[in-house]
């Protein structure tokens, strides 16, 4: 019997600035949720390809698996994307520096 599909986001990082980046349905967010989530292998191989066609944006797109909240947005599965929402882990600034504001 064939696995059942896990929902998925694409994400890279941006070229210029290095930032972890989501593929939304406008472009691309350095928030997990506001991902744009593929509910089926074909829609993930579709969005992964569109984020493919941006080499001169972003690096290293790949497909990660997601589960969605009670507000039905994106949330990480593995502790890796949980991780990486988090921001560079070397000093305080970007992700690190505005969450600590909240």
């Amino acid at each position: 019997m064939p696995k059942s599909f896990t929902p998925q986001i694409v994400t890279a990082n941006d070229l210029m600035l290095g930032d972890v980046i989501y593929l939304t349905e406008g472009g691309w967010s350095r928030r997990h949720g506001d991902a744009l989530v593929a509910r089926s292998a074909s829609e993930a191989q579709e969005m992964l390809a569109t984020a493919q066609a941006q080499a001169l944006k972003i690096v290293g797109p790949y497909l990660a698996d997601t589960v969605l909240d009670d507000a039905g947005r994106p949330a990480p599965v593995h502790f890796r994307e949980a991780f990486r929402t988090r921001g560079p882990s070397n000093y305080d600034h970007g992700k690190q520096a505005d969450l600590r504001s909240v």
